[in-house]
């Protein structure tokens, strides 16, 4: 929401999108969301409890710096990692630090939701999507991508689909595009697989038997996804033709990221409108 002077324009309101860089409002939030939840346990008496699940996983794993350098003092640890923080680290740092605290977080969605309000309010071009720092700008989508990373565990094959092609696309030092292309389109056709009970289906095939299992799809979309699972194969079902494109990018894994969590999360509310869900135990073996 504006300030009060930004409402009457004695302050600019921010309209860019921080897609490759970071002002200090965004930095010092982001710093403060991390103060609350982990590092305010720095400025206890001692040096145990709270402050040894921090300064050990980031000396071991975050800083990759021997153990015994952990300085003996709350407030000596305290100052290395502000140091970091407000000295050393370029922007893509600092969000590989906020990603390290989600995962250390004993209230991981307190922690990721109450990031995700800094960086809406900040107009941060990333967001939380599960404990991924993710380069979705419009809410939609990042919402529709959410959705399909918490499907059930019938539908587990999907979701892991799902998660591996955001973690390729979300890496902030090398995306890779095709590859999280290629899991997208695998997500749905998992998705089918599962429905169906055909294993060894293509998507195609698999879509033409989601009437038998009493999912009948509207003739335009099965028609769009066959189309799309067409661009993306050849006709013995290896994909290549969208994958050997040179010049895929961002915008080519956003389409297919965001279009395929939206049919598995189609997909999953009609099966289970149908009643045609597997077990747990089908879907975790699959």
């Amino acid at each position: 929401m504006p300030t009060f002077s930004q409402r009457i324009g004695v302050k600019p309101v921010k309209t860019v999108l921080q897609l490759d860089s970071m002002d200090d409002d965004l930095k010092n939030s982001l710093w403060n969301v991390c103060y609350d939840y982990h590092l305010r346990h720095l400025v206890a008496k001692q040096f145990d409890g709270p402050a040894h699940y921090i300064c050990g996983p980031l000396w071991r794993d975050f800083f990759k710096l021997p153990l015994n350098e952990i300085p003996p003092w709350e407030h000596m640890a305290m100052t290395v990692i502000k140091s970091f923080y407000f000295e050393k680290a370029s922007w893509g740092d600092v969000y590989d630090l906020i990603e390290f605290m989600a995962n250390l977080s004993l209230a991981p969605s307190d922690f990721t939701s109450s990031c995700n309000c800094v960086l809406e309010r900040e107009m941060s071009g990333y967001r939380f999507s599960g404990m991924l720092l993710t380069p979705i700008t419009d809410e939609q989508e990042l919402a529709t991508i959410s959705k399909a990373l918490e499907i059930l565990d019938p539908w587990k094959l999907a979701r892991l689909h799902i998660k591996a092609g955001v973690e390729l696309f979300s890496d902030r030092k090398s995306p890779d595009y095709r590859n999280s292309i290629k899991e997208s389109i695998s997500a749905v056709e998992a998705m089918c697989r599962i429905i169906t009970g055909q294993d060894d289906a293509t998507l195609g095939q698999a879509l033409n038997r989601l009437q038998e299992k009493g999912i009948a799809l509207h003739s335009a979309l099965k028609k769009s996804f066959s189309s799309l699972y067409g661009y993306t194969s050849d006709a013995e079902g290896i994909r290549h033709a969208l994958l050997e494109e040179p010049t895929l990018d961002f915008d080519d894994a956003k389409f297919m990221l965001v279009s395929c969590s939206a049919f598995v999360n189609y997909l999953a509310a009609k099966a289970g409108t149908a009643g045609c869900s597997p077990s747990q135990s089908e879907g975790i073996a699959r």
